[in-house]
């Protein structure tokens, strides 16, 4: 009888002690139905991470949140909807899109990009564009012939902002065919070419042909181009290069993916 006693003492202890784990870990309980501290934690994370100071504030919002979204979910759950068809594809995406971010934070933090690496791309970047920038304008159309047309018409004296009128590329055609500031990287190569060749207040002789139809150039002006503080944008180029580390990380997985 002592025997049967001292293991029901046995048993019972461990049941409280389960509990009492159970209990450390559980933030509410809703009906019946433990709210796991995780997940607390979870949103906690991520209103911080949108600005919001932590404080008992913050901390009793986010429990009464949780609150209502289990009553909602409990309800839900009531009346079948957890077991629709379409309300299963969008959780089976959700949890999905969950996981990928999960992976990819994992890639990122064992994937640091370095200081060497930052550099290189600043000097890249650097010697793209060059030690000048241009103002420049044009006028786009469609054929080699309307191009010819308003060169000449340019020759004998029209002015370049009227003709403007003419062209093609919407966001410029307004403004005179004015393009602002920019350096010969940013235009493509047959446009930048003919571009960096010109003088002041020059325009092109003859049409300029891109993927994008025929241009007119005029080169209003140049100054010199003094390129941002390596320690100014490093943080914006790490965080490209990381972003093109995780597109080549994933364009490696798919093409190693079987896909029937």
């Amino acid at each position: 009888m002592k025997l049967v006693t001292a293991r029901i003492a046995v048993a019972l202890a461990a049941a409280i002690g389960a509990s009492a784990a159970l209990a450390a870990d559980t933030i509410v309980t809703v009906n019946g139905e433990a709210i796991p501290q995780a997940r607390a934690e979870a949103l906690l994370a991520e209103q911080k991470a949108q600005g919001a100071p932590d404080s008992p504030q913050l901390h009793n919002a986010v429990k009464e949140e949780l609150v209502r979204r289990e009553v909602m979910a409990q309800e839900a759950r009531k009346m079948g909807l957890d077991k629709k068809d379409n309300v299963q594809a969008q959780m089976a995406l959700a949890q999905q899109a969950i996981l990928i971010r999960a992976y990819i934070q994992d890639f990122v933090a064992t994937n640091p990009v370095s200081d060497e690496a930052v550099r290189k791309a600043y000097d890249a970047i650097k010697g793209r564009a060059g030690d000048k920038e241009y103002k420049v304008r044009h006028i786009l159309v469609a054929t080699e012939d309307e191009a010819k047309a308003i060169i000449t018409k340019l020759q004998t004296g029209e002015k370049f902002e009227d003709l403007a009128a003419q062209s093609t590329d919407p966001g410029s055609k307004g403004k005179g065919g004015d393009l602002g500031w920019s350096n010969p990287g940013m235009f493509v190569k047959p446009f930048s070419d003919a571009m960096i060749k010109l003088e002041k207040g020059q325009f092109t002789g003859v049409p300029v042909k891109s993927d994008f139809g025929y241009h007119v150039i005029l080169l209003d002006d140049t100054r010199e181009l003094k390129a941002p503080p390596f320690e100014e944008v490093k943080g914006q180029l790490s965080q490209r290069i990381q972003q093109q580390q995780v597109e080549r990380h994933m364009l490696d997985l798919r093409s190693k993916a079987k896909v029937e």
